[in-house]
Parts: structure tokens; sequence; C-alpha cells
């Protein structure tokens, strides 16, 4: 098949961008927020240091007073009361930084779940659910190994570290410069590894963000997936990012497992050369015998903390990479509540409850690379299953991803009146809504709610102002009392019975002994297509808003049911105003107003009697449905 498509051709222009990266000190203030119990552990690690310090000094002073006879027992008794005390210290301390880091892990996950849950609408137009709800789960949990694994030691072993040099310099200056040298180019070799190790974890999480996004897809369309026969598609799609997960996280174990033998090699070849220097020295009279056990003992709690050191940088490498992508959510934008906050806004009685003046739309950039990147994925499948045509549909829609959406539209809905909006797919009748409810906002000319620029409203006042029935018609696990009270969490039992009898949803309710309070199961799987959208729609209308905006919401029922709904809408629409959005013109043809869309524009205003006289678009689209 032909490749010459201007999408085709736009194919690959855009690159993967490098995953987000964290500083060391971006991480302190997620630990600092638990400074009074750090500071706990800083005493209990000064205690533990000299707790632990004082034991090759005192196993030194009992090999000095071997040769003398001396009294050996208040010495051995003390020692051992610094072995218990040290003990019990590291298992306090411990415990601290673990519930320290299950803390941590609590406070990043609160601050990235209502960060998420007020970001813009864009945000979750250009990105994958799964992506998210793995940044909430997995790169959170590395935080906590950044205190348990790392900082639990890397604070107490520290002091160890530094009290050992001195001890150990004290003792031997010579005998210690050798010591530094081996430990020196060690501590080198793992500072350099460390770099690679942030970088691939940075790739696992992003990996494992989008296979979390892959089997969300997966197990979100099960039904579908398993009625087209392509479970083993989805299957292998899914196993090939949980391969590639895998093999980042190998390259991690690789370059980990080289970080781990390096203080093993550290001690063994320090230790050589302390036995070997250290006995000619003890031989020649540098040094006394007491002194060389003391250094070497010195010497395994030098060395110990530095395994664990290398241990924690590696945790702490880790950490960083998942940091970067917590960061990247926190530091974007959240919605604002109104552009102009100190603007006047009183709303005019005499103006239209709804108007667009020469509104144009065009989706930001990083959404139309989102979509893009989405329409590539699905025609590389789809031209995978040899469906050739379909492949050509996507690359066409990829093709307009860069198009205004909107293109000069302006129509007024007045109060009190259902005007309906109709035209063929993709002619930007759901934008026109999400623009009303500010999920957008316009990039051109201006949108009046009761005569006000709708940006210098306030977003939660001016949604409360509206009842939005969305074009899927999303149900929430749950009861189906919890998806009714979503708007409204004080309606009363017999308020949410009222709203389902008034969209034909009784049924419903006497059907299952639990009444309102029958689960709807995972996306309101227990419940039918039409019954979903009937229990939007009940939403909406519970909250009793004074303009209803109604997506498509009749487009899953049957001619019974889409009669009892529409009696019901015309129930509730006295008092109302109504913006109505619909494939089936049967639904809309008694409206005071029907808006023909096409292609972003305004093509048609007007009765139906008056469309099928005066716009081509509508009287073709009524002859289509048998109403001309």
């Amino acid at each position: 098949m032909s490749t010459s498509s201007p999408a085709r051709a736009r194919r690959g222009r855009r690159e993967q961008p490098e995953g987000p990266r964290a500083t060391l000190g971006q991480l302190l203030p997620f630990i600092f927020e638990h400074k009074r119990v750090l500071v706990v552990v800083a005493v209990l690690s000064i205690l533990g240091a000299v707790a632990t310090l004082a034991q090759p000094l005192l196993v030194g002073e009992v090999i000095a007073r071997v040769p003398d006879g001396s009294d050996l027992g208040g010495l051995i008794w003390i020692l051992v009361g610094f072995v218990v005390a040290a003990s019990v210290i590291s298992g306090y301390q411990h415990y601290l930084l673990q519930r320290t880091g299950t803390a941590v892990v609590y406070s990043s996950r609160r601050r990235l779940i209502g960060r998420i849950l007020h970001l813009p609408i864009s945000e979750f137009d250009a990105r994958r659910t799964g992506d998210l709800v793995s940044r909430v789960g997995t790169d959170t949990t590395l935080l906590y190994a950044v205190l348990t694994q790392g900082l639990a030691d890397a604070v107490g072993n520290a002091l160890i570290f530094v009290g050992a040099l001195i001890a150990m310099a004290v003792i031997d200056v010579v005998l210690l410069a050798l010591i530094v040298l081996v430990i020196g180019v060690s501590v080198l070799v793992v500072v350099l590894l460390s770099g690679r190790i942030r970088t691939a974890s940075t790739e696992q999480q992003v990996k494992v963000g989008e296979l979390a996004s892959a089997v969300e897809r997966a197990v979100g369309s099960i039904r579908t997936v398993r009625a087209s026969g392509a479970t083993e598609r989805e299957a292998a799609a899914v196993t090939g990012l949980a391969s590639e997960a895998y093999g980042v996280g190998v390259r991690i174990a690789k370059v980990s497992a080289l970080v781990v033998p390096i203080a093993s090699v550290a001690l063994q070849v320090s230790l050589l050369v302390v036995l070997g220097v250290g006995g000619f020295r003890v031989a020649s009279g540098a040094i006394e015998i007491a002194s060389l056990v003391t250094f070497i003992m010195f010497l395994f709690m030098l060395i110990a903390p530095l395994g664990s050191t290398f241990g924690a940088i590696t945790s702490v490498s880790q950490a960083l990479g998942a940091l970067g992508r917590i960061q990247e959510i926190l530091e974007l934008p959240t919605e604002t509540a109104s552009d102009h906050p100190d603007a006047a806004a009183a709303p005019d009685p005499a103006a239209a409850a709804i108007a667009f003046r020469d509104v144009r739309f065009r989706y930001p950039e990083h959404v139309v690379q989102a979509r893009e990147a989405a329409a590539k994925e699905a025609r590389a499948v789809l031209e995978g299953a040899h469906l050739e045509r379909a492949a050509d549909e996507v690359a066409a829609a990829e093709d307009d991803a860069d198009r205004d959406v909107l293109r000069g539209v302006s129509f007024d809905v007045p109060r009190g009146s259902r005007v309906a909006l109709v035209g063929p797919s993709g002619a930007g009748k759901s934008t026109v809504l999400s623009l009303v409810e500010r999920f957008y906002d316009p990039t051109g000319g201006e949108i009046l709610i009761d005569g006000v620029d709708a940006r210098r409203l306030d977003r939660d006042v001016l949604r409360a102002r509206f009842g939005y029935v969305e074009q899927d018609a999303p149900t929430l696990a749950g009861t189906i009392a919890d998806n009714l009270r979503l708007a409204s969490p004080e309606a009363t039992d017999a308020e949410c019975e009222r709203v389902l009898r008034a969209v034909n949803l009784g049924d419903v309710l006497e059907r299952d002994p639990l009444g309102l309070h029958a689960p709807v199961g995972e996306a309101g799987v227990m419940l039918s297509g039409g019954e979903r959208q009937r229990l939007a729609i009940a939403r909406a209308l519970l909250a009793a808003p004074p303009i209803l905006l109604l997506d498509e919401s009749t487009s899953s029922l049957d001619g019974v049911n889409e009669q009892r709904m529409r009696e019901a809408i015309d129930a509730v629409a006295a008092g109302r105003t109504l913006l109505v959005i619909a494939h089936r013109l049967s639904t809309v043809v008694d409206s005071d107003l029907i808006v023909v869309l096409d292609r972003g524009r305004v093509v048609g205003q007007g009765t139906h009697s008056e469309l099928v006289a005066s716009t081509p678009l509508y009287r073709e689209l009524a002859r289509h449905q048998l109403l001309v």
C-alpha cells in the first residue's frame, strides 16, 4: 500500500523525550518532612557509633592486659554491655527508619494523588492512565528503599567510618595510607557505576508505566478483545512490554552486581595489606600486636559501612530515577479556579445562557503529539493485521491531528431553550461541550455564560451550573447510590429513587434486594449500556442544575427506552436550558434551535424544517435517517 500521505511522512519525526531526572536536593524535602524522627535517629546513630567504636579499643586493652595477668572481668562485662547496647540501638533505629520510610511513601502518594486529580484535562488526554497509576504505586515505593536500605545504614555507618579512620590514623598512619588508597579506587568505581544505575532505573520505571497502561487497556476492554479473537495478540503485546521492562531490570542487576563485590574485594585487599605490612611493622617493633589487632578490627568496621554505603548509593540512584517521574507530575501546573480571580463577573439576566462568539480551538501541542503517537500505534497494529483500509483511515485521522478543531464557531443558547448540535463525526460537537465546561479554553474568540466571559468565572462555580453527561456515560465502580451522589453527596434515598424512576431505571432497583446499594461492578459491567447511560443522566438530574449538557445521551438506547428518555428529559427540561448533541436527528427534531457543524464550522442554524430547506448537509443526514 502507498505510504506517501503527509501523515506517514511525519512518522518518527518526534523522538521520545529522555526520561525525567531528579536530584538529591529534590529528594530531601520528602525526607525532611519527618525531621523530628530523623533527629532521634541521628542521636541514636551517634550513640550506636560510640558503642561500636569502643569495642575494638576494649578488645585491644584486653589483649594488652593478658600478659600481665590483670583481672579482665570488669573489662569484659563492659565490652558485653557495649555490644548489647549497639545491637538494641541498631534495632530501634531501623524500626524508626522503616516507619519513616512508610510515612515518606504515604506523603509522596498523597501529594501525587492530589496533584494528578487537579491536573488540566489536557494532561489526561496526553497521558496514559496506567502510567499515572504506576507513578502513584511503583515509583513511590522506591522512595521507601532510600530510608530502609540507604539512610538507615548510611547515617550511622558514616559516623563509624569517620571514627574508624581517626582511630586507625592514631594507631598507624602508614597502614591507613595504604588502606585509603585501596578504598579510594573502589569508591571511584562505584560513583561511576551509580550514574548508569540511575539512568537505567528511570528507563525501567518508564517501561513499567507503559506495561501498566497496556494491562489497563487490555483488561478494561477484555470483552471486546475476546470477541475480536485478539486475546493472543494482546497477550503478546503486553508480554513484549514486560520483556522490555525485564531487559532493563537485568541491566540494572548487572551493574548492581558489580557494585556489591567491590566492597568484598576492597576488604580482602585491605586485609592482605594490613596482615602483610602490619606483620612486618610488628616484627620491626613499630607497633605492638595489640595495636595491630585493634587496627584490623577497625578495618572491618571501616569496610562494612563502605559496603552498606555502596548499597545505599544503588538504592538512592534507583529512587532518584523514580523521583524524577514523580517530580514531573508534581511540577505540572494544576487547573486554576479562574484566570481572572479579581474580575467582576456579574451575570446579565437578559443575556443568552451560553453564547459562542467566533470561537476557535486547537488542541495543545502535547495533546496533538500524544494523539499522533496513539494513531501511529493503532496504524501499526492494523497494518500487521493486513487491514489496509482501516490503517489508511487512521493515517488520515493522524493527518488531521494538527488542524483546528473549531474554526470561528458562533451561536446562542437562549435561556430555557433546547438547542441541539448535529453533524458528522469529527465535526467538533463534543469539543463544544468541553469548552463550555472549561476542560479547555478557546484559542480564539470567547464563550459567554450569562453574558460573562467563561474565563472570568471560577471553574467550580461555572461547572455547578451544568449537568454534564458524557458520550461514553462512565459508571464508577461501587453502588448505584455511589454513582448518583457523586455530584450530590447530600441527596436522600428518596431523591435518588425519584430520578432513577424518572429515567426509567425503576426496574434496576427492584431486581436486586439491595436496591440503591446494589453494586454496579467495575465500570458498570453489571448494567447494560443503556442502563449505564440513563444512570449518568439520572446523576446529572439529581444535582438539579439550571443547564443540562447531553452528549449523545440516547445513543445506547433502544426505541422504547429512547422515547421514555425523551419524555423524562422533557419533564426535567421545564425551566432549564438544554444543549444536546445527537446523531439521531429524531431525538432533536423538536428542538428550539438546531446548529449544524461540519469540520469545525457552523454550516447552518434553524429549526428542523428550516434546515431541511436551507442546509444540504442537514438534509442529507435527515434523508439517511428517513426524516424527509
